[in-house]
């Protein structure tokens, strides 16, 4: 081949990598028929895909909630706050220097010192690292602050110390709602409600149990329509194979790869009263280079025949099954017998046979 159409065609298959669309040109409509001839599959044209289907793919989607965001703030990315060792032996004095801190924090929390507070509960933690109360206190701090995900650090570590503690459990209740992670959120609020109940807890409730309901039916939703879809695809399959002639392409040629798609081939052929000429073919013969693109054109013109090709080489066991000696060959199929065979690339008596045996 000369070596400037050599380029050209190098450059024709990365834009078809790129953009496999081209394909579906009218003008390269022979180019593509070709391609299916072989066994390839040609992706389908932009937008065929039917709407019910995207419809289906967009309403299973976990989106288009319309959830109440009122109070949810931005994640706070601050490097972790500083926590006990909880491997020290806290004597009697540390704990009374700890509680003289929370007393300070106290305070602090009800003048409006915030950042006061959790230096002092900081302070406080460092002596009694094993205090859940300490850690749920500076929690609740961090909670006033918009910092939700130190306060459910803290939380957690007051929950490792002490799994009953409904202080614990409000807060970072509390701090999951500030994050939008409203069902997480409730399951907290409800365990501190149970050891704990105060209006505060029941309060937040109140504000973020619509928006769970709206979650969880959501989700019923989509179970529903996703277990329907499957319903659908289940029924589809079954019509497909109750329907033969849905495994063949009227007007196209059918690249046949082994014994079972052939015999597949054949049976639909036959179950539906079509003519099936199979074409035994090969990449190294002359003849069959000539007789591709005849092959493609009737397989065109008789959209009701079946036409399928088998490569002597790749499919070797169906050309032994069927004692090809020589390509091209073609042989005729009805109602599953053989009733005809050419051999040679005869394009007239090719078509002969063909308008012959679909009558």
């Amino acid at each position: 081949m000369d070596a400037q159409k050599l380029e050209e065609l190098k450059l024709f298959v990365q834009q078809l990598k790129a953009n496999p669309s081209i394909l579906q040109s009218p003008s390269l409509a022979f180019f593509r028929n070709y391609l299916e001839s072989l066994g390839a599959r040609i992706p389908p044209p932009p937008g065929s895909v039917k709407k019910e289907e995207n419809l289906d793919e967009e309403d299973i989607a976990e989106s288009g909630i319309e959830l109440d965001n009122s109070g949810v703030v931005q994640p706070d990315n601050d490097p972790p706050q500083k926590m006990g060792d909880p491997s020290i032996e806290v004597t009697e004095e540390n704990q009374d220097a700890a509680q003289l801190l929370k007393s300070k924090a106290i305070d602090a929390i009800s003048e409006g010192n915030l950042t006061e507070a959790i230096d002092n509960l900081t302070e406080a933690i460092l002596l009694n690292p094993n205090s859940a109360i300490l850690y749920a206190t500076r929690a609740s701090v961090f909670v006033k602050l918009n910092k939700p995900n130190a306060a459910i650090r803290d939380a957690n570590a007051a929950l490792k110390i002490n799994p009953d503690s409904a202080k614990g459990y409000k807060v970072r209740g509390i701090a999951r709602a500030m994050l939008g992670l409203w069902e997480e959120a409730a399951g907290d609020l409800r365990v501190a409600s149970k050891l704990d109940y105060d209006e505060e807890i029941g309060a937040v409730l109140r504000k973020i149990e619509p928006n769970v309901h709206k979650i969880q039916e959501h989700r019923r939703k989509n179970e529903r329509m996703r277990k329907e879809k499957e319903l659908r695809e289940r029924v589809q399959e079954r019509q497909r194979a109750q329907d033969p002639g849905a495994v063949l392409k009227d007007g196209q040629v059918i690249g046949i790869h082994s014994i079972n798609d052939l015999e597949s081939k054949l049976n639909a052929a036959s179950r539906t009263a079509r003519l099936a000429i199979m074409y035994f073919t090969a990449t190294w013969c002359g003849p069959c280079r000539f007789i591709a693109p005849v092959f493609i054109s009737l397989a065109s013109k008789y959209p009701r025949v079946v036409f399928l090709k088998i490569d002597i080489d790749e499919a070797s066991d169906v050309a032994q099954r069927w004692h090809v000696t020589s390509v091209p060959t073609f042989f005729f199929i009805k109602d599953g017998k053989e009733v005809d065979k050419v051999v040679g690339a005869d394009k007239n008596l090719l078509e002969m046979k063909i308008a012959q045996h679909a009558a």
